[in-house]
């Protein structure tokens, strides 16, 4: 197969049935877009591990100050306070987290707390795809976030490639399918690896003149297609038997999903996105032990997480290759903050999310979420950060995406996050801003409550949100003058019970507080 021979490109799809290859429809298959970094001038290299089935953020990343609350909220699962690795004042991780607490200690793990979307979905489906794509909760999309990127960078893919300049695969998803993250207008730009040794060559066929008919369209384009695949695998293996691992990697899927990635990038592959993944996060029942809540189904997986990504974080760092690779995990949602009858937890909202490498700004990023004496059985964690600003902030500084096309791909009021630091080449945003200052009173309240925030000369969002992650009310939107300002809410039309105000700063401070209505 000459790499460069190509048959030509067509975007047109016939409405048939779908044709499979590896498994893999059509049109789930390579086709659009990445950044300009993409087998370009930088060497950077994005790694997303993807915790299926929603992972019990209040058990990963612990708030200690919050302990007797939750305590009382989810006796049956809550890890025991003396077993908790503390890791700050008021924050800990789970006991089998060392591997995590160790990249922490190296200064190479940023936390960024209570992250997900306003007006929270609970299903495994629409969550999932919500995250996957970059949409918001009422946007139905076809593409995904790093797909729309492709797209814009490399409109007439598949066609030419690969080539001499881009020879590799845009993205690489580690198993049997490609990721809904990658997927371009018409196809993927990540093809699946299991084995990278062991790809095995789709036949080609007889290259015989295509009809000038929709059958013919579509035959040229899955011939497209099928030689691509055939090319890239062969790139795939060439840098994997080129690769090297310097440390010995647990005997887990993910550890080996990891393992592979660094063979890979240690063997000269100019692919930018590997998509990771680990499943079993959907803990309805036996989440932990009963009377043991050390170990169980969850701490079995947070084990696996932590030692893989220890594992992959000490093999970049023997190969020289860490400044070149961040990594980062995500979810489609979090746990509620009560435990259920069966040892486990519900689907719920916000959570944390990790991002790791030695050009992450190391630490904390938002405030311990807030958990209210009474706890509602649907109560989730209420969210701080936006994913698609996390989303938004690497594009920016991890591969110099321009801030309007950001804007364009996840979405227009995008606020970038002190998450990365300047690492090489890429200038990364570190202006210092000042804390917010912001309350409600009073507190409880039985039918209003005035809040009080300070800001600079800039927009302001106020929101109300319900602990279901619902937003109810906009309180604020618009441009307000500096200084301090206070606006009534009258919750007289609302239940008793838990909710919470977000405050969102246009130079990207947030604030999220909850309110009790008596």
């Amino acid at each position: 197969m000459k790499r460069r021979n190509f048959l030509k490109y067509t975007s047109r799809i016939a409405a048939a049935a779908p044709v499979l290859i590896k498994g893999m429809p059509v049109s789930a298959l390579p086709m659009s877009p990445l950044f300009a970094t993409v087998n370009g001038d930088s060497d950077r290299v994005l790694v997303l591990i993807q915790l299926i089935g929603g992972n019990d953020g209040l058990n990963t990343v612990i708030p200690l100050d919050q302990y007797g609350n939750l305590a009382n909220a989810r006796p049956h699962v809550l890890i025991p306070e003396s077993e908790v690795i503390n890791v700050t004042d008021g924050i800990g991780f789970h006991p089998n987290m060392t591997g995590i607490k160790s990249v922490y200690d190296d200064a190479k793990l940023s936390v960024v707390r209570g992250v997900g979307y306003p007006d929270q979905n609970r299903s495994h489906f629409r969550s999932e795809d919500i995250w996957t794509m970059g949409s918001a909760s009422d946007e139905f999309l076809s593409t995904g976030w790093l797909g729309r990127d492709f797209q814009r960078q490399f409109p007439t893919f598949p066609e030419g490639y690969p080539n001499e300049d881009c020879p590799d695969p845009f993205a690489v998803t580690m198993g049997s399918s490609v990721s809904v993250t990658c997927q371009g207008t018409t196809s993927n730009f990540s093809i699946a690896v299991t084995d990278p040794f062991n790809i095995t060559a789709l036949p080609e066929g007889a290259l015989s003149t295509a009809p000038d008919t929709p059958y013919g369209i579509e035959l040229s384009f899955l011939r497209t297609l099928i030689e691509q695949s055939n090319a890239y695998g062969e790139t795939v293996t060439e840098a994997a038997n080129l690769g090297a691992n310097m440390v010995d990697y647990p005997q887990t899927s993910l550890a080996q999903q990891l393992k592979n990635v660094a063979l890979l990038v240690s063997g000269g592959s100019q692919t930018k996105v590997y998509v990771c993944s680990l499943g079993g996060f959907d803990t309805h029942a036996n989440q932990v032990v009963t009377d043991n809540q050390t170990v169980g189904e969850h701490a079995d997986l947070l084990q696996t997480l932590s030692d893989a990504v220890a594992a992959f974080q000490a093999d970049l760092a023997a190969q020289g290759l860490e400044e070149r690779v961040l990594g980062m995990t995500f979810s489609e949602f979090g746990r509620r903050i009560r435990s259920n009858e069966s040892d486990g937890t519900d689907h719920g909202s916000a959570a944390p999310l990790l991002l790791f490498g030695s050009c992450v700004n190391p630490g904390f990023l938002g405030d311990n979420p807030e958990i209210p004496a009474v706890v509602g059985v649907q109560d989730g964690v209420a969210m701080q950060y936006d994913f698609r600003d996390v989303y938004g902030t690497v594009l920016e500084d991890w591969f110099g995406v321009e801030v309007t096309d950001i804007q364009d791909i996840l979405k227009p009021d995008y606020q970038h996050l002190p998450i990365l630091n300047p690492c090489n080449t890429v200038s990364v945003n570190t202006v210092s801003k000042a804390e917010i200052i912001t309350y409600n009173a009073p507190n409880p309240f039985r039918q209003q409550t005035r809040i009080v925030f300070n800001c600079g000369h800039e927009k302001v969002r106020l929101s109300i949100f319900n602990m279901l992650g619902a937003e109810l009310r906009v309180l604020v939107d618009k441009t307000l003058p500096a200084g301090e300002h206070s606006m009534m809410f009258d919750a007289g039309n609302l239940p008793a019970g838990n909710y919470f105000y977000r405050l969102q700063l246009e130079d990207g401070r947030q604030k999220t507080k909850l309110m009790v209505k008596s």
